[in-house]
């Protein structure tokens, strides 16, 4: 690459400022890294995109310190589960489904699973949170600048970006790089990182619309309207969604294409077609906002990073909206991987550290893609129960509906298929499991020799609680002064947490050695009657899984690192042993290239 010379020098260049990389240099300037961002377009995003913010994607959020911020512009839980299925808006209800788990069973095991509760944040309202807060500390966040190429050596990467509103070029010069750029990733491609799947599986429209729709849903308050109608929409299949952007008067009306035809141009007058079509009320004001088409994708890669430079989000895991996975795995990338950038950039890690973020993560864009196809695919067997011809017309798909009602044998028998249809996309929106049951197996978790005990229950769909090295670190109330206190709030912010019980005040002295050994921060928490917190509800005793004088060694992103059931013979050993191999620093050997 011929580029100028670097007229800008920074230890991380982040190239998005979607989900992911704004998340990533909101957390890496909280870590005291210094970091550019890229965005390349005037603003963050002006429409709502995604919107279902996961449990593990409000936990980021929280260990940011915005979790407040997002509460008071989210739409909560108790709004979100009412999905409909109908004709239209104001037609015939052909069922209900309680999603998101507002579901009296549900609600339980989702309260129990994290301190957060998931909630609806469209896009354009969850990007300002994590630029203000990138920015305010401390992060050099360029609007209107794209990367036009780069190049990587052993110290570091050169990009070469471009001013959009000037023309002019210039060169950044990073020790490391993240591609943040979304689902046409100019960085993923110029790595040449392994994609599996297919792109432009179907084709959707989104009509962003004012229309004050109270009087149809605030009995029945959901963030999705599912609406049978004849035409062209999810795999062929005619469906259309109304989607709550802000309760009840923002939303946005989807509706599919065939590809095949070429991408449609669409008028203001098309959109209000199209959402009076959805409401099944051509009397309601309609304000169009914005119209844009979006492609369903299958896509994920099977590695995301060439040296240096690492992708994140999108880049790296591009499927359809189902499940609601999107956003959350992209910033969850970035809260795997910016804690291990600070450690190797401080020197207190090796750089191999860095390269486990791609055993930990590359499985999950697997899993979430993979998922997301299969809940896709639960939709049209709907419409086959309805026994449909292809493409049916509206006197067709009613007369299908009608028959639904008829009181016979046969319509007996479409109406059992039809319900189990209908209630089988319950698998479109809550797989509790795999939201949080994603676990690492990587140099950076230590096994402690237990043997794996399988689930009781589907991972996909049930929260597994468990400590075991790899898992993410259970949540349970805790107390101090007579306050309740998650656990989750007593690890994170970038640092290694040690949690032990009323014996286990060797650990302490064992951490303060470590830490000075590594010159790495480890906090230490008792938990237990007269420790630093008491286990007021005995939860954490039952979910620890160790001894009063166990320990478990929580990484900065909240997944146990390691643990240890009970107090051995040298504790400060057997800590600065399992520290020492999740740092990569087992020899001094390993420390060599470091930063």
């Amino acid at each position: 690459m011929d580029t100028p010379t670097p007229v800008l020098e920074t230890e991380v260049l982040i190239v998005g400022a979607g989900p992911a990389g704004a998340t990533a240099a909101a957390l890496l300037a909280t870590y005291g890294v210094r970091n550019v961002m890229l965005n390349k377009y005037a603003g963050v995003s002006n429409t709502p995109r995604a919107h279902i913010t996961n449990q593990r994607g409000v936990e980021v959020l929280r260990d940011l310190g915005v979790e407040d911020q997002v509460i008071k512009q989210a739409t909560p839980q108790h709004l979100m589960g009412e999905h409909v299925y109908a004709t239209s808006l104001a037609g015939n209800e052909l069922g209900r489904l309680r999603t998101w788990y507002t579901h009296p069973h549900f609600k339980a095991e989702h309260d129990l699973a994290s301190p957060s509760s998931v909630c609806d944040l469209p896009q354009h309202i969850l990007e300002p949170i994590l630029v203000d807060a990138a920015s305010s500390r401390g992060s050099s966040v360029r609007f209107n600048t794209e990367l036009v190429t780069f190049t990587q050596d052993e110290d570091g990467v050169t990009a070469l970006v471009r001013d959009r509103l000037t023309g002019q070029e210039y060169g950044i010069r990073s020790k490391y790089m993240i591609g943040a750029d979304g689902g046409r990733s100019v960085v993923a491609e110029k790595l040449g990182l392994p994609l599996v799947g297919e792109m432009g599986t179907g084709g959707s429209i989104n009509v962003v619309f004012e229309a004050d729709l109270t009087r149809f849903v605030e009995h029945r308050p959901g963030d999705m309207y599912w609406l049978v109608q004849p035409g062209v929409g999810h795999d062929g299949n005619g469906i259309g969604v109304l989607r709550m952007v802000r309760p009840w008067t923002r939303w946005v009306g989807v509706w599919g294409y065939d590809e095949s035809q070429g991408t449609p141009t669409f008028t203001e007058e098309d959109g209000i077609r199209v959402a009076h079509q959805l409401i099944g009320d051509d009397t309601v004001p309609v304000k169009v906002l914005s119209i844009s088409t979006w492609a369903v994708n299958d896509v994920y890669a099977t590695d995301n990073m060439r040296g240096r430079v690492i992708c994140v989000g999108d880049a790296v895991h591009r499927h359809s909206p189902m499940n609601g996975l999107g956003s959350n795995t992209s910033m969850q990338d970035s809260y795997n991987l910016c804690w291990k950038l600070a450690l190797v950039l401080r020197g207190q890690a090796a750089p191999s550290l860095i390269e486990t973020y791609r055993d930990e993560r590359a499985p999950v864009a697997k899993q979430i893609v993979q998922r997301a196809t299969r809940s896709a695919h639960l939709m049209p067997p709907i419409f086959a129960a309805l026994e449909l011809p292809p493409a049916p017309d509206e006197n067709t798909m009613r007369e299908a509906i009608d028959r639904l009602s008829e009181p016979t044998a046969e319509a007996g028998r479409r109406r059992r298929t039809f319900d189990d249809a209908l209630h089988a996309t319950i698998m479109c929106f809550n797989t509790h499991g795999v939201e949080t049951n994603q676990h690492y197996t990587s140099a950076a978790v230590v096994p402690d020799g237990t043997p794996e005990v399988p689930a009781p229950r589907d991972e996909e769909v049930y929260y597994f609680r468990t400590t075991r090295p790899g898992r993410h670190l259970p949540h349970v109330w805790v107390t101090r002064d007579q306050r309740r206190v998650s656990t989750f709030d007593l690890c994170g912010r970038g640092e290694f947490t040690l949690l032990t019980g009323i014996g286990g005040a060797a650990w302490r002295t064992a951490a303060e050695a470590v830490a000075a050994r590594f010159g790495l921060p480890i906090r230490v928490h008792s938990i237990g009657r007269g420790c630093d917190y008491e286990d007021s509800y005995g939860d954490y005793r039952a979910a620890s899984e160790v001894g009063e004088d166990g320990v478990l060694l929580v990484r900065p992103d909240h997944m146990v690192g390691w643990r240890a059931a009970s107090l051995p013979s040298d504790p400060e050993a057997a800590l600065r042993t399992a520290v020492a191999k999740i740092l990569g620093r087992e020899t001094r050997d390993d420390m060599a290239g470091e930063g």
